[in-house]
Order: C-alpha cells, then sequence, then structure tokens
C-alpha cells in the first residue's frame, strides 16, 4: 500500500471513533441518567485521549510527508489531515483530556444552575472552563490572538478581525430596520391557545420528512437545547415542545434539518473520511438558517403550514394565510436568542461574540458576565434581563467550553443570504412549488450546490463556488429589508 493508502486507512478508524464520541455526547443530551455525569465525564476523558493519541501519531507526519495525491479529492484529504495533525500536536494530550473531562461535567452543572436561576452555582465551573480554553488558545495561538486560535476549529480561514469587520458593516442597518419596524405602529398578535405536545411532534416528524430528513438514517428526540449530531448513515436531531408556542417546535426542527440534511447530503464515498463532514460551522449554519428562515418563513411554504395547523390543532384563532405569515414573522424584543426573529438574530449574536472574546482575551471575568451581559442587553434592545436563564445562562456553548463558535451563527446567516438570492435566481417557480408543501427545488439544489461536497472545499470557496460570487452581506440585509419593510409598511 502507498503512503497515501496507509494514512487513510489509520484515518477511517479515528472517524469512526470520534463518531462513538458524538454520539455519547447525544446521549447526554437526551437519554443519560442525571447521576450519570460524573462517570460519563471520565469517559469523554479516556477517549479524547484514544483521539488524541491517534491524532498526534508520528506516522502521520511520515505518511504526509511520503504521499503522492492522485487527484483533487486526495489534495483536500490531506490538507484536512494536515490542519488537524498540526493543530493537535500542539495540545498537550493532558489538557485535550482535562477540556473533555470538564465540559462533559459542566454541561449539567450548567443545566442545574439554569433551571434554579443560580449564576453563582455555575461560575466557578464556567471559570475552570475558560482557564482551559486559554490554555488550549496560548498553545495554538503562538503568539498570535487568542480568539483566533480557537475560531480555527469553527471556520478555518476565519478571524476576529474579519469577522468584527463584518459585524459593524451590518450592526447600522440592522439597528435602522429594527427601529424602524418597532416605529411602525403596527404588531401582529402572536398566537394565543395551547398547542398539545402529541400534535407538535407529529407536525415536526412531518416538517423533518418534508424537508427531505432521511429517517432510516436518523431519529428526532427532545433536548433542552436543540441540537444535531453525527454524520453520514446516522444522523441524529432533537426539537423542544411549549404548549404555548409550537412555532418553537416546528422551526427548531426545521432548523436542525438543515444541519442534518447537510450531513446525509455529502457524498457517500467521503464516508468516514474527512471530508464526510460539514466544511465548517458557518456553511453549516447557512444550510439551517435557509432551511428555516429563506424557506420555512417564506409566504409560499407558510401558507402550507398554516393548512397543516388547522388539520391537526383545529382553529387557533389565525384569521388566514396572510395574517398567519405576519405572526411567523412577528418582530418583537425577546430574551431568548433561539427564539428571536430574523431582524433581532443577528443582535443576539453580535453581542455574544463580542462578550466571549473578552473573556478568552482576559478582558472580562467570569464573576463580572452577568453584568457586562445584562448591560450590553439593554443597550442592544431596551429590556432589563429579569434573571438568569434569559441571560447569559440561557445558552449551552460556554458550558462545553465552544468559544469561537457563536460568530459562525451570523456567518451562516449571510452565506444563506448569498445562497437564497442564488436559489431564487435557478430555480424561478420556487414559490408555487413550497406553495404545495413541496420544498424538494430548493432542498436539491441545495444538495448539490453545497451539501454533497462535504469538506471538500474551504469554506468561502464552497459558498462561491455555490452562487458564482464572493461571500458578501449585501444579500442578506437586502432580503431582510425586503421582506420586513413589506410585512411593516415600510
Amino acid at each position: 500500500m502507498s503512503a497515501y493508502d496507509d494514512l487513510m486507512t489509520f484515518q477511517r478508524e479515528t472517524e469512526a471513533l470520534a463518531q462513538i464520541a458524538g454520539r455519547l455526547g447525544w446521549d447526554q443530551e437526551t437519554m443519560m441518567p442525571r447521576g450519570a455525569s460524573e462517570q460519563r465525564g471520565e469517559e469523554m476523558a479516556a477517549i479524547e485521549t484514544v483521539l488524541h493519541q491517534r491524532r498526534t501519531d508520528p506516522r502521520i507526519g511520515d505518511w504526509l510527508a511520503a504521499a503522492m495525491p492522485a487527484d483533487g479529492v486526495a489534495e483536500a484529504h490531506l490538507r484536512e489531515i494536515r490542519r488537524t495533525y498540526e493543530r493537535t500536536c500542539k495540545v498537550p494530550a493532558r489538557l485535550a483530556a482535562e477540556i473533555a473531562r470538564v465540559t462533559s461535567v459542566a454541561q449539567g452543572v450548567w443545566a442545574e444552575a439554569r433551571a434554579s436561576e443560580a449564576f453563582d452555582a455555575f461560575a466557578p465551573t464556567l471559570a475552570r472552563v475558560v482557564a482551559l480554553r486559554q490554555e488550549e488558545a496560548d498553545a495554538l495561538a503562538a503568539g498570535g490572538e487568542r480568539y483566533d486560535a480557537l475560531l480555527q476549529d469553527y471556520e478555518p480561514g476565519a478571524t476576529a478581525a474579519s469577522i468584527g469587520a463584518m459585524f459593524d458593516a451590518m450592526r447600522p442597518r440592522l439597528v435602522a430596520l429594527r427601529a424602524a419596524i418597532l416605529g411602525s405602529g403596527r404588531g401582529p398578535a402572536g398566537l394565543r391557545g395551547t398547542f398539545d405536545e402529541g400534535g407538535q411532534l407529529r407536525l415536526s416528524a412531518e416538517l423533518a420528512q418534508a424537508f427531505g430528513y432521511d429517517m432510516a438514517h436518523g431519529r428526532i428526540d427532545k433536548a433542552v437545547h436543540p441540537f444535531s449530531s453525527g454524520s453520514g448513515l446516522d444522523v441524529r436531531i432533537t426539537t423542544r415542545t411549549n404548549p404555548e408556542d409550537p412555532f418553537n417546535c416546528f422551526y427548531s426542527t426545521i432548523h436542525e434539518v438543515g444541519h442534518a440534511a447537510y450531513e446525509q447530503g455529502v457524498d457517500r464515498a467521503f464516508l468516514l473520511t474527512p471530508l464526510g463532514r460539514g466544511v465548517s460551522m458557518g456553511v453549516h449554519e447557512s444550510q439551517s438558517r435557509i432551511y428555516e428562515n429563506q424557506i420555512g418563513r417564506s409566504r409560499a411554504f407558510t401558507g402550507h403550514l398554516f393548512d397543516r395547523m388547522r388539520a391537526v390543532f383545529g382553529d387557533f384563532g389565525v384569521a388566514d394565510a396572510d395574517a398567519f405569515y405576519a405572526t411567523v414573522n412577528r418582530v418583537h424584543p425577546g430574551f431568548i436568542r433561539t427564539e428571536a426573529d430574523e431582524v433581532h438574530y443577528n443582535l443576539h449574536v453580535l453581542m455574544r461574540f463580542d462578550l466571549e472574546r473578552a473573556l478568552i482575551d482576559g478582558d472580562l471575568a467570569v464573576a463580572d458576565l452577568p453584568g457586562a451581559w445584562n448591560d450590553r442587553f439593554a443597550a442592544d434592545f431596551g429590556q432589563a434581563v429579569d434573571k438568569p436563564s434569559n441571560g447569559c445562562l440561557q445558552d449551552v456553548h460556554w458550558s462545553v467550553g465552544l468559544f469561537g463558535y457563536f460568530p459562525t451563527y451570523t456567518l451562516g446567516n449571510v452565506y444563506a443570504g448569498c445562497l437564497h438570492a442564488a436559489l431564487r435566481r435557478d430555480v424561478p417557480d420556487l414559490d408555487a412549488r413550497l406553495a404545495m408543501g413541496d420544498t424538494t427545488a430548493a432542498t436539491t439544489w441545495l444538495r448539490d450546490r453545497v451539501q454533497r461536497h462535504g469538506a471538500r472545499h474551504l469554506p468561502e470557496d464552497t459558498i462561491r463556488a455555490a452562487t458564482g460570487s464572493d461571500p458578501s452581506v449585501g444579500p442578506l440585509l437586502d432580503y431582510l429589508e425586503s421582506k420586513f419593510g413589506a410585512l411593516y409598511g415600510l
């Protein structure tokens, strides 16, 4: 066998072990007994130790030096393996195992603190997570910015400076649009009444399959914070229910299906290889956001959803499909990022980006986080945070050490705006199809242009190849101003 063949055989086993680690994480969120968190932390540390050993095996360096790529796919494999190898070699095995152990346990501590509205109960654990990530960032950064080093795990090639510049360009138009909407005097009512959980879950499963989720290679469970897990032939999603807000269930499901469809849509030839997954969290988020928003919240598709909700729940007090469309897209300030409308959502992300960058850089102490969060939220949203679960305890990300992840949510929105403009250009009868509940034209286009390629191309190259243009914030902002300008008479 050639050096390349030996390397890929070894890598396939590493990828399989990584999938097992991911399955442990899925189980922790969905099925694991509450009292098992300490043991699960040890299990996660043990498997991370094995993965770290494999990812830093000296033979990888020898194989990389000797491998002769035969084509573009082989070149991409070597690029991804080399990037992981070089990064992992910089992080001591002891530190990698400790991060895995602490973040596994921290997830349970966060959940208990969130439920009891007690930030102080979580603060020491969060401080430990931040310190570990700072240590990791110092090992990776080699004198550069800590946050940039961590960002590479989620969006290769991006920097805090480039993302900060993008966010600075977006903020004025977002703030102006928000102000115009809230000052318009228009305000469609939210849903009223209760919607039973069984009906929500049945319609949620129907929506998942309507958006192309392959249940033969997936499943839907409940979790506090919806997520997608796995790749290839086993891709699982979760959702949540609220008797007073079925949209939370439906759009959480559609959002996670976007992630899952990306993983299920990757070319099977890439199964258990470095290319057999989404190339970055920004591109991943572009799939979930375009599924959820540009497709799922469009006037055409909400007309179909209105009919389906009436069939499942009966008359729920919304007069017609036009009123329903306005209700689905109602703009209102709220505390929770995952429940935010399209106008406010990116403002939530911009705030988190600034706060977590300050935490990692050492400019913000964990003890000062609630005050910093509450002050920034009041400035950006005009509301006083009433309790920690509506403030800095609402997201799971920091408890599990995902520093550098948050900005990819807005980056994904930017990418989704670019993809949506190209999709509309290439599928002129899209609305007629969506009005019948048929998303096939959209999901097939996305699978062909983005999903099947997995990590074959770098993130911006993926979007550039799919759309024919460089990624930019313009299409997203134009879409938001056009959609909500029409809804609110601006």
